[in-house]
């Protein structure tokens, strides 16, 4: 018999096996998981969670796909969080520093506590990034930024009201268009999907067995 572990789910008790990450409880618990379940890989951040162990004072967050239960643990999900979504048009928008400041003035208004970087599900340094925005700085920030997945973690724990994650896409974004050296590869590339190119072998791929399109992906060959 595997070892079990208490739990308790949006505050109700689960005896549950200790090997199960957070999401699998909650499925062994009886939930059913329609929403705030994403890609159940790390890589969306649709399961943001907020758990605390018994007996410690300190709040932490975390992916509830990628993280494993521990006993006496008190969890609740955070699928969403109402970020701050400015509009904009990248075509018209450039990377100045006054840009920033026209759409996300809150960023001045950071306090420096830093519990944005301790609240971040990926172990980023958000307090350093934002302050790249502040600055202007879009390369840098766009680098500090980059494996962000949105979950709205930091932003939750803010006093300033600051979308970290949104300001962080502007800033990408604005180095993709205006910043990074442009790609005549990825020009080519995106010509080639628009003409249709790739069309038959996609339909090909998804004929395939999952077994099948695996074992393809891990011999597949990598351009140098």
């Amino acid at each position: 018999m595997e070892n079990m572990v208490t739990v308790f789910l949006f505050g109700k008790k689960y005896e549950v096996p200790e090997s199960l990450t957070i999401m699998e409880a909650m499925e062994y618990s009886g939930y059913q998981l329609v929403r705030g379940c994403g890609c159940r890989n790390g890589f969306c951040g649709a399961c943001a969670t907020i758990y605390r162990i018994a007996g410690d004072r300190e709040l932490k967050a975390c992916l509830a796909c990628s993280t494993k239960v521990e006993n006496n643990m008190y969890v609740a999900t955070l699928p969403f969080f109402p970020l701050v979504k400015e509009v904009y048009d990248i075509e018209k928008v450039k990377p100045t520093q006054q840009i920033m400041m026209q759409l996300y003035p809150e960023i001045y208004s950071c306090v420096g506590c830093n519990a944005c970087t301790k609240a971040c599900t990926q172990g980023l340094n958000v307090m350093q990034y934002i302050a790249y925005a502040q600055r202007g700085e879009y390369e840098k920030c766009a680098e500090e930024s980059f494996d962000c997945v949105m979950c709205g973690v930091c932003s939750s724990r803010c006093p300033a009201g600051i979308s970290h994650p949104q300001v962080a896409m502007l800033a990408r974004r604005l180095n993709g268009k205006y910043l990074a050296p442009h790609c005549e590869h990825l020009d080519v590339r995106v010509e080639e999907i628009r003409e249709g190119k790739f069309e038959a072998l996609i339909e090909n791929l998804m004929e395939k067995p999952l077994s099948e399109i695996k074992e393809l992906y891990n011999h597949r060959e990598i351009e140098a």
